[in-house]
C-alpha cells in the first residue's frame, strides 16, 4: 500500500504527459505557461496576505485576545461551551497556525479525552480560517469588494462552533 502511495503522483504526471505528447501538444510551453499564470496569482495574493499576518500577529501580542476571552467566558459557559475553548473561537477566524497552537495548548493541558480537548478538537476541524481564506480566493479573483462574505463566513464560524460545542457534549458529555 505505501508503495501505491509513493508511485501515484509520478505515474500521474507521467500519464498527463504522454497523453498530451500523443495529442501533440508542446509539453514545456503548457507547464510554463501554467507556472506564469501561478505566479501572476502569487502576486495578486501577497499584498493581502501581508496585510493579514501582521495584523493577526499585533492582535495577539496586544491583549485583546485575553480580553475577549474574560468578556465572553460566562456567557459561553451558560450555553455549554468550556471557557478554556475561548481563545481557540476567537482565534479562529483569523488565524489556522494560531488556533492549532492554542488547541494544541489546550489539549496538553486537559488531555485529548477530556470533554474540553475533545471539543477543542472538533472546533478546529468544524471551522475555517475566514480571514486568512477570503484574503487569498479574493485576492487571487481579483475581487475588491467582498459584499456579504465576511459576515455570511464568520456566521458559518460561529454555527460550526457552537455545532461542534453541542455534538461534542452530546456524544461525550
Amino acid at each position: 500500500m505505501k508503495l501505491i502511495g509513493e508511485l501515484a503522483i509520478p505515474v500521474i504526471i507521467a500519464f498527463v504527459m504522454v497523453y498530451a505528447m500523443r495529442r501533440g501538444t508542446d509539453v514545456f510551453s503548457g507547464m510554463t505557461a501554467g507556472a506564469t499564470d501561478g505566479l501572476k496569482t502569487v502576486l495578486g495574493i501577497v499584498p493581502a496576505l501581508i496585510t493579514l499576518l501582521p495584523c493577526i500577529y499585533m492582535l495577539r501580542a496586544s491583549g485583546a485576545i485575553d480580553a475577549l476571552c474574560a468578556l465572553l467566558s460566562p456567557l459561553l459557559s451558560r450555553l455549554g461551551i468550556p471557557a478554556e475553548t475561548v481563545p481557540l473561537m476567537l482565534l479562529r477566524p483569523l488565524s489556522g497556525s494560531g488556533a492549532l497552537a492554542i488547541g494544541s495548548d489546550i489539549i496538553k493541558s486537559n488531555g485529548a479525552d477530556s470533554l474540553i480537548g475533545r471539543c477543542a478538537a472538533v472546533m478546529l476541524g468544524s471551522t475555517e480560517t475566514t480571514f486568512y481564506v477570503i484574503a487569498v480566493y479574493f485576492g487571487a479573483a481579483g475581487i475588491k469588494n467582498s459584499r456579504h462574505a465576511i459576515p455570511a463566513a464568520l456566521i458559518a464560524d460561529l454555527t460550526g462552533l457552537l455545532a461542534a460545542a453541542f455534538f461534542t457534549r452530546l456524544f461525550w458529555g
